[in-house]
């Protein structure tokens, strides 16, 4: 049914789209992660190098090459057909993961290409969530629409923390030759255990995406779902040549870039400090939670507190900026005298998190306000890209000079410290919502 005065109308199954469609970000971001959490089991069960290690985590961000391609069809095709192609993707994806094989060489090679192709899906889920609330949710429910959808890939990739370790058992290095076979051979059933549930859950998903996710609602739920936007070339051209849309588009990739390239290494960074794997992965899970948890609560609040979306960041980057500079302080303890405890530690990572986790969401809604009316789709694709390229190249980096450490961390308050003077010299507006208030009335 359909309900709501004015001239838009809102319907009870966007909120079937909206679980759908976060479902399958959730599962992207789950098999994404896969590997990084057993990656010590990995390497005994299918003899990964390091490099291979590192190339299953790169893949997310290379994914995002062919992101262009994908903002055009999200334009010209609409939601239904780029949703349905990105979870087929996906199928072929971890299918490929699961074909039984002996020949240890060929099997990494499919694991790549498995994980090469849930990279491909990146751009869509990450990308498509301000299209969709635009699309299916009111004015006055968007900003939350938004976050639900763009925060379950990142809560998809937490779960990853908690279901390898709990279903895959850590090798032992001082077992004899024939109990390390037989380790070996478990670890492998167990490994391939999570990659047929990974698959089971994908196909799931596309098959309900495939009976049921309508390409829009009857009727439009407001002015701006309804409106005439620019064609893909002269938005692009826009946003190019958009000095503010750059201005808050880097205060977006550089602190996300640097602090998603820190999270992939968080457990080399705390090891001089004596904190284990086992802890640095449940820091990084508990800041990805508490982000998603209060993101979600801070886009509730923006639908109820309309035109606040730069006073919400320059919160966020205010905590953000102090989290990393005592986490940074704290780990120089011997030059600082700050306490170095287990406490200390884990509440400066998770805030950390929490603060730029969580401003996520509100960033995209003020892409979309700042320059409409070009589409929402190609819009945050810019900004998505960027700041996977950024965090990419970090990654990369990291790779071959992660000996030492200790300056990567500067790196945080430093990022954090620039996105938020570039908020604060940003000069918002709201075009969207402008038209949904008053010219609806």
């Amino acid at each position: 049914p359909a309900v709501g005065p004015g001239p838009g109308r809102v319907y009870g199954r966007r909120w079937l789209v909206l679980l759908l469609f976060s479902l399958l970000a959730f599962a992207q971001g789950l098999v994404w992660n896969t590997w990084g959490p057993i990656q010590n089991s990995a390497r005994q069960a299918y003899g990964f190098s390091s490099w291979d290690i590192a190339l299953l985590v790169l893949w997310g961000p290379i994914g995002f090459l062919p992101c262009f391609a994908f903002m055009w069809l999200l334009d010209k095709r609409g939601l239904r057909v780029t949703v349905l192609l990105t979870s087929f993707v996906m199928v072929l994806g971890t299918g490929l993961r699961c074909i039984p094989l002996s020949d240890l060489t060929l099997k990494r090679r499919l694991i790549h290409g498995g994980q090469m192709l849930n990279g491909l899906a990146g751009p869509t889920v990450m990308n498509a969530a301000p299209f969709l609330s635009t699309t299916w949710f009111s004015a006055d429910e968007r900003a939350t629409a938004t976050a639900i959808a763009s925060m379950l890939s990142y809560l998809g990739g937490a779960c990853a923390f908690l279901v390898g370790p709990l279903v895959v058992p850590a090798p032992n290095g001082t077992s004899p030759l024939l109990a390390a076979e037989s380790s070996r051979a478990h670890i492998k059933d167990r490994i391939e255990t999570v990659l047929y549930a990974e698959f089971g859950v994908v196909c799931l998903i596309f098959a309900a995406t495939l009976a049921y996710f309508p390409p829009r609602p009857p009727l439009p739920p407001s002015v701006a779902a309804a409106s005439q936007r620019l064609s893909y070339r002269r938005s692009v051209c826009r946003l190019l040549s958009n000095l503010r849309f750059l201005m808050i588009a880097l205060a977006y990739a550089i602190p996300l870039g640097v602090f998603a390239g820190w999270s992939g290494v968080l457990d080399l960074i705390l090891t001089p400090v004596h904190v284990s794997q086992v802890d640095a992965g449940w820091i990084g899970f508990w800041s990805i939670v508490g982000g998603c948890v209060v993101g979600i609560a801070m886009a509730r609040f923006a639908d109820f507190i309309r035109g606040m979306l730069k006073l919400i960041l320059l919160l966020l980057f205010s905590g953000a900026t102090l989290s990393s500079t005592w986490f940074t302080l704290t780990c120089l303890n011997s030059i600082t005298h700050l306490p170095l405890t287990t406490v200390t530690l884990y509440a400066s990572c998770i805030l950390l998190g929490v603060f730029l986790n969580s401003s996520v969401p509100i960033f995209f809604e003020l892409f979309v306000e700042t320059v409409y009316p070009v589409p929402e789709g190609i819009t945050c694709g810019v900004v998505t890209f960027l700041s996977n390229m950024f965090m990419g190249v970090l990654l990369f980096f990291l790779t071959f000079y992660h000996t030492e450490l200790s300056w990567f961390n500067w790196c945080l308050p430093g990022s954090c410290l620039l996105s938020l003077l570039l908020i604060l010299c940003f000069r918002e507006s709201y075009d969207r919502l402008y038209l949904d208030v008053v010219v609806s009335v």
